[in-house]
């Protein structure tokens, strides 16, 4: 049968990377400029060109050119020019669930206002993809993913086996997710470049087909072969129609044709076999030698990923739930603006992006994009609680009373201890000259305080000394109004806030003397505990951990090790030559912040001393392009010394304790890590990705032979044994290896890299991370694994806080205590809260980590004219409504409320 040669034009267009985005933008300008030129000039003979799966190029276009806004929409009308399905061609592994979901959402829904938009999951250059990408594919009406990394073809003689010795001895595969939802998925066995700049000489061209079909039809399962003409950042060829005349001439068994991927992929599938190797799961390269898997992207700039949880978290967990709530209240839903917030952050969340594998111009950028995304997040968040609050009938306060309404912006019901900086008093400038206010309010005498609920209950609070500070309203319907405040931070524990919900509590005048901070614990009695663990410390700063319910104990946690690195921003690779360097009986020196009965804080500081930097070989590896795994470098005999600043928090209600590292490092080219020896002796473990609390086995493939065997995790990593396990939850620290000889968690908290690493030297001195760093981490022990145990609901939980709004007493149309969405089910892991992208239905979405189907009932209990049915990720309704819905292992689930009129 003859065979078809598919050429697809594009040029895969990393927005920045070993150029900053403004220089890589002057370029991609330059493209687009010769692209329209090539349309223009070649009709039909120039069929179409892929636009590298991302819309953000048409904004980044526009920017410059909005009068060619017309007719780059008519080429994507007429289907030469192919776009979307994503906003960005994000990272899969080091964003977040539903920041995957919302790149998909944007993309889908900026593409539709241009007409067309090339359905493929398109993953050229993607870092490994997480598991769960077929079932979100298939939900947004995708069958068919192409990707470039993560699967290695190893067949022999392209005999279609089921053999465990290779992932798939085609570039043609069935992916599966977890949950049974499939894919077509196309591997770049031969790159995206295969069909780059294709000579027009014949006999530069015969040469050139030789190699090329052969090395295609190595691996195609069909008659289609498939020619990528492009590569990173290529110009355009502008000689592809002539290079294909000369093609044809020279081959006349096949057919060449300038095609595009909704062209390829139908042909594809009238001639697949009728079996394919069948993927499942995770796409991590795991069959090869370890030494490209560029997984320690996950620990390059560490203060990125931080930066990029700490604004998920803000716009997923906080910002769209609280607007949903209010919309739920009779507001209105800001979707353009939490669009846009969301779109300033995806512009942070390219793979050379929050990979944080660019040079230094690159990613002093993104902290820029990371500060803006969170002061809108912030005063976002800010007044939407504010008008929230304002609807809550708060009169029944006593005069004089504050009011405190805690709100639950999660998916399930919160205890924790909450801290507000609340105003006592406060006077306008109106009121009296500025000048006088602060001898005022400081010479006035305040009431005492007690905390009550709105039952009446008195709940145990501390407030701290008062202090006057300048502060100021902008109020709607007048100009700023400038006033100084006597401020008391106020501590307590609110307990049992409903999911979607909150509750209204009371800071009331009394007579008794006024309320003071309790007594600082002395130094010494290195000891911690709540009401679910006990914390003892030994003298070089590792813990015993108890769980008080089942008395077990895990032991001496929490040792700092130090190890060279002469790798660079995509790999690890340990300096030879040096033992890693660990705290361990090395003596820390302890004090403790506070002892309350609602929070012990204990610091303690280590002083450790490590080499310097590499030897002096690392810089000549690098600059003769010697590769990593090759590298022969070792540390250098000069010794600096880092300071490690460790404030462990074991607050009432939490199960376990958190901590907080803060480094001064002053050493580079080097890792440190944080361990956690268990004991248990595992085969497998688990951790949280994308929509999935994924098992990892322990040991690595039999083709692996890299000495580490990192892995990506988005919030925690956990390993059990029969009888209990240990949960490490994290802000931000996104790689970690298990140990397998004593099933010890490694937790990567800084790396100290000076390359880029890839196809020259690009040197990067601002990744060594000189200076104060931070890290942190919440420790959590359980029976079983972390989803029997449901000790995944507390890992989610950290870092994602009750939010504490103090408003006035006034009349409202909700009460003081309430819960906007009531859900009930076992085991399910909730993801996000938000109102839809076309219309007012508030769309809620979970997923169930396990193998077995769980049962699902949800309902807006005040509001009985709204109804449920279950959506897409896409939110288009699938069924009729409903309030009980069967969720089958591993299933997403996006429930859509609306409100029938």
């Amino acid at each position: 049968m003859k065979k078809t040669a598919h050429i697809i034009s594009h040029s895969h267009w990393d927005r920045e990377w070993y150029l900053p985005f403004e220089q890589h933008r002057y370029y991609f300008i330059k493209l687009m400029n010769e692209l329209i030129d090539q349309f223009k000039k070649e009709g039909n003979r120039f069929q179409a060109f892929h636009l590298d799966g991302q819309t953000v190029l048409l904004e980044d276009y526009f920017a410059v050119h909005p009068e060619n806004r017309e007719i780059v929409k008519q080429l994507i009308q007429e289907k030469k020019l192919h776009i979307g399905p994503w906003y960005v061609l994000q990272d899969a592994f080091l964003t977040s669930s539903e920041a995957n979901v919302r790149n998909l959402q944007i993309g889908l829904h900026d593409a539709k206002a241009y007409g067309h938009v090339s359905k493929i999951g398109y993953f050229p250059d993607t870092f490994g993809i997480y598991g769960q990408a077929p079932q979100l594919l298939k939900q947004a009406g995708i069958d068919t993913a192409a990707f470039g990394r993560g699967v290695k073809p190893t067949g022999f003689n392209n005999t279609v086996s089921d053999s465990p010795d290779y992932e798939s001895p085609y570039s043609e595969m069935i992916w599966k997710s977890p949950d049974g939802s499939n894919v077509l998925g196309i591997l770049f066995a031969n790159w995206y470049s295969n069909g780059n700049e294709i000579p027009v000489d014949e006999a530069e061209a015969k040469k050139f087909w030789d190699v090329k079909l052969r090395d295609a039809e190595k691996y195609a399962s069909t008659n289609q072969l498939l020619f990528m003409n492009g590569c990173d950042h290529q110009p355009l060829q502008k000689t592809i129609p002539k290079a294909i005349e000369t093609a044809a001439s020279l081959y006349p068994d096949y057919t060449f044709k300038h095609s595009s991927f909704d062209e390829y992929t139908e042909a594809l599938k009238e001639a697949l076999p009728e079996k394919l190797q069948v993927i499942e799961g995770e796409l991590r390269n795991q069959r090869t030698d370890g030494w490209s898997t560029l997984v320690n992207t996950a620990s390059s700039r560490i203060y990125l990923k931080q930066w990029n949880n700490h604004c998920q978290t803000l716009l997923e967990k906080i910002a769209e739930p609280l607007a949903s709530m209010a919309l739920l209240a009779g507001g209105t839903y800001p979707r353009e603006y939490l669009r846009f917030m969301w779109k300033s952050l995806m512009k942070n969340h390219p793979h050379d992006s929050i990979c944080g594998c660019s040079v230094d111009e690159v990613h002093r950028e993104m902290e820029t994009r990371f500060e803006t995304v969170s002061q809108m997040g912030e005063v976002f968040v800010s007044e939407q609680a504010a008008e929230l609050a304002g609807k809550i009938d708060t009169s029944g306060v006593p005069e004089g009373g504050i009011p405190l309404v805690v709100l639950n912006t999660t998916g399930w019901d919160k205890d924790e201890v909450v801290t507000k900086t609340v105003d006592l008093e406060k006077l306008y400038f109106s009121q009296m000259h500025f000048e006088e206010i602060p001898m005022y309010l400081q010479d006035k005498e305040l009431p005492a305080y007690k905390l009550v609920d709105q039952a009446g209950n008195t709940i145990e609070c501390h407030l701290e000394n008062p202090v006057i500070e300048f502060g100021y309203d902008l109020p709607d319907d007048k100009f700023r109004q400038p006033f100084f405040a006597k401020r008391a931070k106020v501590s307590f524990f609110a307990e049992n806030v409903p999911a979607f919900g909150y509750k209204t509590f009371y800071l009331i005048p009394q007579e008794q003397p006024y309320g003071q901070r309790p007594e600082q614990a002395e130094d010494g009695g290195m000891e911690m505990e709540n009401e679910y663990v006990h914390l003892l410390f030994h003298e070089d700063g590792t813990y015993n951990l108890t769980n008080k319910a089942t008395g077990r104990t895990f032991h001496r946690l929490g040792i700092y090790e130090d190890t060279g690195d002469v790798g660079n921003e995509y790999m690890f690779k340990e300096a030879k030559g040096q033992e890693p360097i660990t705290t361990k009986d090395v003596p820390a020196v302890f004090r403790f912040i506070e002892k309350s009965p609602l929070r012990t804080e204990l610091e303690f500081t280590h002083t450790l001393t490590i080499p310097v930097s590499a030897d002096d070989r690392l810089a000549i590896e690098r600059n003769r392009l010697i590769w990593h795994k090759e590298r022969e470098a070792g540390r250098s005999k000069e010794m600096t010394t880092i300071t490690l600043r460790t404030v462990a928090t074991l607050e009432k209600g939490r199960k376990g304790p958190a901590f907080k590292l803060t480094i001064d490092n002053q050493a580079a080219d080097h890792r440190l890590r944080v361990l956690f020896p268990t004991g248990l002796q595992m085969e497998t473990h688990q951790a949280d990705s994308i929509f999935e609390i994924v098992t990892r086995p322990n040991i690595p493939e039999k083709e692996w032979e890299n000495p580490s065997f990192c892995h990506h995790q988005q919030r925690f990593a956990s390993i059990n044994g029969d009888e209990m396990g240990l949960t490490v939850a994290t802000d931000g620290l996104q790689e970690y290896e298990i140990l397998p000889e004593d099933g010890t968690i490694a937790l990567t908290v800084l790396r100290s890299v000076a390359e880029l690493g890839d196809w020259g030297y690009f040197p990067t001195p601002e990744a060594q991370c000189i200076g104060i760093q931070t890290a942190e981490w919440q420790v959590l022990m359980h029976e079983k694994d972390v989803i029997a145990s449901k000790a995944f609901v507390d890992a989610y939980q950290y870092k994602v806080p009750l939010q504490v709004i103090q408003t006035s007493a006034h009349e409202g149309t909700l009460p003081a205590d309430y819960q906007f969405v009531n859900w009930e089910s076992e085991g399910l892991a909730w993801s996000s809260m938000k109102v839809a992208e076309e219309c007012d239905d508030v769309m809620i979405r979970w997923f169930n980590p396990a193998p077995t189907s769980k049962s699902l009932t949800a309902s807006i209990p005040a509001q009985p004219d709204f109804t449920s049915y279950k959506s897409t990720i896409l939110e288009e309704q699938t069924n009729e409504s409903s309030n009980q819905y069967e969720v089958t292992g591993y299933e997403i689930i996006t429930l859509g409320f609306q409100h029938k009129r």
